[in-house]
């Protein structure tokens, strides 16, 4: 019989499957927030997001049924509690959905490259579209509101100008005069401290909602990562004479009533170490002064190892489902009939 369709390559199957995982966790957080959010434009975008979200769950559902693959576990209504207390006040919602949303950009940017089946391309041309729709109403809601703050403002170039000199890296020495901070440069330090602003904020409601005791004191550790991460930000910034005025956005409630499962809070810190390793890989990179380089590299290298000890966690406790995987050759070559 002739095939009108390629089967799935093993990379597209991958891709589909942590979509799947990310996208499933996504809409339990929105169902708790659209049912706790009192703001109605909130909920307006929070309820776009949802439907939008929805249909390719059932869109990538379809694609491996059709394939004859499992479809995953993902997160199901198990993993939510809708009659849990608000453990975030208003504003922190629309705040940390614009944070998944740069993630899932960066993901289906690296999705689409991986995928070669024309079904596959229109699933992630289709999420990146309703992203960047999302992203662009969030940032808009949470300016007019205040509580999003706009990166600082330096003075306009004149001039095209160009490096001559390798001391433009200079910043190790810690009593060479050290140039000035680039707007590259800029955009990282304030990027970073507004993620981990809202990660901070995240983590501790996690943290003192938990039911594991080991997950509530990784959590605490992560707490103490974010803050040393603004920390080595706004120490840069001062040292160029800019004062960064971070706005959180909102406050954590006194509930300690989990809103979500452990195995839930636990997968979404850790797609959330796992952004902070590429935007921190994407600042050593683009940075042009060698101490910033250096501290934004030993950054990412604290969050791998706090994202290696959460995965362990997660093992432990069975939280971690597996993905699709070749066949085990050695396996079936020494079976016992």
């Amino acid at each position: 019989m002739f095939k009108t369709k390629e089967p799935l390559s093993s990379s597209e199957l991958g891709t589909l499957w942590i979509t799947y995982q990310e996208k499933t966790m996504i809409l339990r957080i929105l169902e708790y927030f659209l049912e706790k959010a009192e703001d109605q434009q909130a909920k307006n975008i929070i309820g776009m997001m949802y439907q939008e979200l929805d249909y390719y769950v059932e869109l990538i559902s379809g694609i491996f049924e059709s394939e004859g693959a499992v479809v995953p576990k993902g997160f199901t209504k198990e993993d939510v509690n809708l009659d849990a207390p608000k453990l975030f006040d208003n504003g922190f919602d629309i705040m940390f959905l614009r944070i998944l949303k740069e993630v899932s950009m960066g993901m289906y940017t690296i999705n689409m490259n991986m995928a070669y089946r024309i079904d596959v391309m229109t699933v992630y041309e289709g999420l990146t579209s309703i992203t960047q729709k999302c992203y662009k109403l969030a940032t808009v809601y949470l300016l007019k509101k205040g509580i999003l703050t706009r990166p600082p403002i330096i003075t306009m170039p004149k001039r095209t100008e160009f490096i001559e000199s390798k001391r433009y890296m200079r910043g190790f020495k810690p009593f060479s005069e050290k140039r000035p901070l680039n707007a590259i440069e800029l955009g990282v330090l304030h990027s970073g401290i507004e993620v981990n602003n809202i990660g901070m904020q995240l983590i501790t409601g996690f943290a003192q909602s938990a039911k594991n005791k080991e997950v509530r004191q990784y959590f605490e550790k992560g707490i103490e990562l974010s803050k040393k991460h603004i920390k080595t930000f706004q120490d840069f910034l001062l040292e160029s004479d800019i004062q960064f005025s971070a706005t959180i956005g909102s406050t954590v409630t006194t509930s300690t009533v989990a809103p979500f499962s452990d195995k839930l809070m636990m997968f979404c810190i850790d797609l959330l170490n796992g952004f902070s390793i590429v935007g921190q890989s994407f600042g050593t990179f683009f940075t042009l002064r060698n101490d910033l380089s250096l501290k934004t590299a030993s950054l990412a290298k604290d969050v791998f190892f706090y994202g290696q000890e959460g995965l362990e966690i997660m093992f432990k406790n069975g939280w971690y489902e597996e993905p699709p995987q070749t066949e085990d050759r050695n396996q079936l070559i020494n079976r016992t009939e």
